[in-house]
């Protein structure tokens, strides 16, 4: 029975998930991993088989040995190289923390930021996730994004820094207009442009702590 609903839930067959719920399959249940129906559901961006699971009363939070959550999972997936934005949202309305860390300390934003989906991480930036703290290397969600030159996720890091009192070579400035920020991506959520000629910082720099939420 655990078998087949993890299949489902990877598969995102939500009508065999609710024919394994009902002949009495446990959504706390964990595959070998430590991970749930629900991260694997979230991990494959099925939508109706996460909301299956939440009403069922899958733990939203639940978290394997490794440290992955569902929020975390469907920040990014390495295999279709893009996250779900409508998998995190729905996560997190139904109470994921935005900022739960994985392995190294990693979060949800630096996984989708890391991973070049600005349209996840325009919504994590907007739905209050902290865009300052850093992993346990001391890199930042836009350090991250700098690696592999996507601009579109550099400029709405930039932007969120910006309001959050950041300056152009990482210290603090008098500017702070915010508590949380609020970006828009001027640029195809799909497209991840070169660096050259388009005016995006690069520098590796690491904001301080003391301009916002640091390493909270």
């Amino acid at each position: 029975m655990s078998q087949a609903l993890f299949d489902a839930a990877r598969s995102g067959d939500s009508a065999q998930i609710k024919a394994q719920l009902e002949a009495g399959a446990d959504p706390a249940m964990v595959d070998e991993a430590g991970e749930t129906a629900l991260m694997h559901a979230a991990h494959g961006g099925h939508v109706a088989a996460v909301q299956v699971l939440l009403a069922a009363g899958a733990d939203v939070n639940a978290k394997a040995p490794s440290g992955w959550t569902a929020l975390a999972r469907a920040a990014y997936n390495d295999e279709t190289d893009h996250g779900y934005v409508e998998v995190v949202e729905i996560l997190a309305d139904a109470g994921a923390s935005l900022d739960e860390r994985i392995f190294f300390g990693i979060t949800p934003l630096m996984l989708a930021a890391g991973g070049g989906d600005a349209s996840v991480v325009e919504w994590l930036i907007n739905a209050g996730a902290n865009v300052l703290v850093a992993n346990e290397g001391g890199r930042t969600a836009r350090m991250m994004a700098n690696d592999k030159f996507y601009v579109d996720v550099i400029n709405l890091l930039n932007e969120a820094e910006r309001q959050l009192g950041v300056s152009e070579d990482g210290s603090c400035s008098s500017t702070k207009s915010v508590v949380k920020p609020h970006v828009v991506n001027l640029m195809k959520p799909t497209a991840h442009w070169s660096l050259i000629g388009l005016g995006a910082r690069s520098a590796s720099f690491a904001p301080s702590p003391a301009c916002g939420r640091g390493l909270g």
